[in-house]
């Protein structure tokens, strides 16, 4: 069976510090269903949100991917184009088509040249970005089930922001594809008052979605708010000129700062906006769950990595389950791209864990006992340590492969991490990773939703458990919990906290990304010893081996 190499990496239109149109370019060689590479740029390059994989692309073929053999190619397109070119023009990628939204890939013309003497047209396709966020979720969770909806929300894709399909007979047919959702899509990355409050230029886009979600969760809406927020048509276009916000917030009796995000009225219209997205995706899915009557969501793109319409998602309880992949924005496109040729070749997707970065990167380890009292010895004396364990996470949330830890209890902590080592803003919550039992203490929960395994939900936390978890509680008493059902889950972060609890009586960890403000999370070990001492940690798991600083 040829082996599916699968690129997104469409060029950008400029070269900037910052990604434009274009973001997080990644790869994937997929084998009969089984994932054998994936690679995130960023984490090879350095440079966040990186977009330029066809300045990278020869060299990551020729030094670390097995394709000596022919295999199949498949390219992610973007409203931007369809066509790709690496540095030399070695690989190179042609559309044959128009871009449109179709439930097929379209054929398109390549050509690879190994060497200055071989060189060969590979079986190549192209797929929309729309189909390939949707199918992203097949290496996580197997194969659709029966009569689910696949909706795709994000910044923009092919010919949409919004598209939705539905699975049902084993087919795929379209049930919408358009922009009418763009409005509340852009208040997360192209909306003057959102990047007002986060005090970020208009080229940060990609960073603003997490700090605007974390800002909001410290304040309170209303209906008021809402209606007054949507009036004035989210303040999106006040880029050059916030009078307009000044004057109507006189109607709130407001005579603040913009510049000035400690203040309780922004963090109010913070959580205003927040709650005008989550009611339009509620709405909208609600919408299309009572057209097609369909029993399952998968739900990818951007826009399904804001935790708390995730959440409600959830309680809304319009489907028996929902799907959310780890890797739900545009890092996990060419893990789309490639389970879309393998399913279209009739083949079963396999199941994969989150750890899927691997490119030169050690895959096993082995750890001691020993090493697990010495760390949980040092978390209860408040050190602060960092893990690099095996592969990486893919997608942007760190699940305690590439992980910052400490004891969850103090705030002071929690602060040291957040502020000091990663320099983050003030208003940034830190996430804990607890075992499963101890997950449904804490919410008092019967079950807790598998969604938590990929952190991609946040809980209530009952009151006898604040002080407890007084770190990792955001201001409006909620956590985004990472969950470890068993043992399999992270079996060095499961042995620890499971030495944690019965020895010391500690139920959850903080657990952090292994990165400093504005880098890409770490994934080779010597990056990561060089970016804990840079982070001022007090020591280092790499690979199960225990290291101080």
């Amino acid at each position: 069976m040829k082996p599916i190499l699968a690129l997104y990496g469409i060029q950008d239109r400029y070269e900037h510090q910052y990604p434009g149109y274009t973001h997080d370019h990644n790869l994937t060689v997929m084998r009969d269903g089984q994932i054998e590479n994936y690679l995130h740029l960023e984490r090879l390059t350095r440079r966040k949100n990186d977009n330029r994989l066809s300045h990278f692309i020869e060299e990551i073929i020729d030094s670390n991917l097995d394709l000596s053999e022919s295999f199949e190619l498949v390219n992610v397109n973007s409203f931007v184009g369809s066509s790709f070119i690496s540095k030399t023009g070695r690989l190179r990628i042609d559309s044959n088509t128009p871009m449109r939204i179709s439930t097929q890939a379209e054929d398109a013309t390549a050509w690879f040249q190994r060497n200055q003497q071989d060189g060969f047209a590979p079986n190549t396709q192209i797929i929309s970005h729309e189909l390939a966020h949707i199918f992203s979720c097949l290496p996580f969770y197997g194969d659709f089930k029966e009569n689910s909806l696949l909706v795709h929300f994000d910044g923009g894709a092919s010919v949409s922001n919004f598209s939705a399909f539905q699975f049902k007979d084993n087919k795929l047919s379209i049930v919408e594809y358009h922009w009418d959702l763009s409005h509340l899509s852009k208040i997360f990355n192209d909306n003057a008052l959102s990047f007002a409050l986060m005090k970020a230029n208009s080229n940060e886009h990609c960073s603003v979605p997490g700090k605007l979600m974390g800002y909001a969760a410290m304040g309170s809406t209303s209906s008021d708010m809402e209606k007054w927020l949507s009036e004035n048509d989210l303040f999106k276009d006040i880029w050059q000129n916030q009078d307009a916000f000044y004057d109507a917030a006189q109607n709130w009796n407001w005579n603040g700062d913009l510049a000035n995000n400690d203040d309780p009225f922004l963090m109010n219209v913070a959580a205003g906006l927040q709650t005008v997205f989550q009611k339009g995706i509620i709405k909208k899915l609600k919408e299309l769950q009572q057209k097609t009557k369909t029993e399952y969501l998968y739900y990818t793109g951007g826009c399904a990595l804001n935790i708390c319409t995730n959440s409600a998602i959830i309680r809304s309880g319009f489907f028996k389950d929902v799907f959310i992949p780890p890797a739900c924005n545009d890092s996990g496109l060419s893990l789309g791209a490639a389970a879309y040729v393998n399913w279209a070749r009739g083949k079963k997707a396999k199941k994969h864990d989150a750890y899927l970065n691997n490119l030169q990167q050690q895959s096993t380890f082995t750890y001691t006992a020993e090493t697990i009292k010495q760390v949980a010895a040092d978390i209860i004396e408040g050190k602060v340590i960092g893990i690099c364990n095996g592969k990486g996470e893919a997608g942007p949330r760190a699940l305690g492969n590439r992980s910052i830890i400490a004891r969850p209890d103090s705030k002071s902590i929690a602060q040291k991490v957040s502020m000091e080592c990663k320099e983050r803003e003030w208003f940034r919550p830190i996430a804990p990773v607890m075992l499963e039992r101890n997950a449904r203490k804490v919410i008092s929960l019967g079950e807790i939703h598998h969604l938590s395994r990929f952190m991609l939900l946040d809980f209530r936390i009952t009151e006898e458990y604040i002080t407890p978890l007084s770190g990792i509680v955001h201001k409006n008493g909620t956590a985004r919990i990472q969950t470890l059902f068993d043992k399999k889950d992270n079996p060095f972060l499961h042995d620890l906290l499971e030495y944690l609890d019965v020895q010391h009586g500690v139920i959850a960890l903080i657990n952090t990304s292994f990165n400093k403000r504005g880098n890409p999370i770490v994934e080779m070990s010597e990056d990561a010893l060089n970016e804990a001492r840079e982070l001022n940690l007090d020591e280092i798991i790499i690979n199960g081996k225990y290291q101080r600083l």
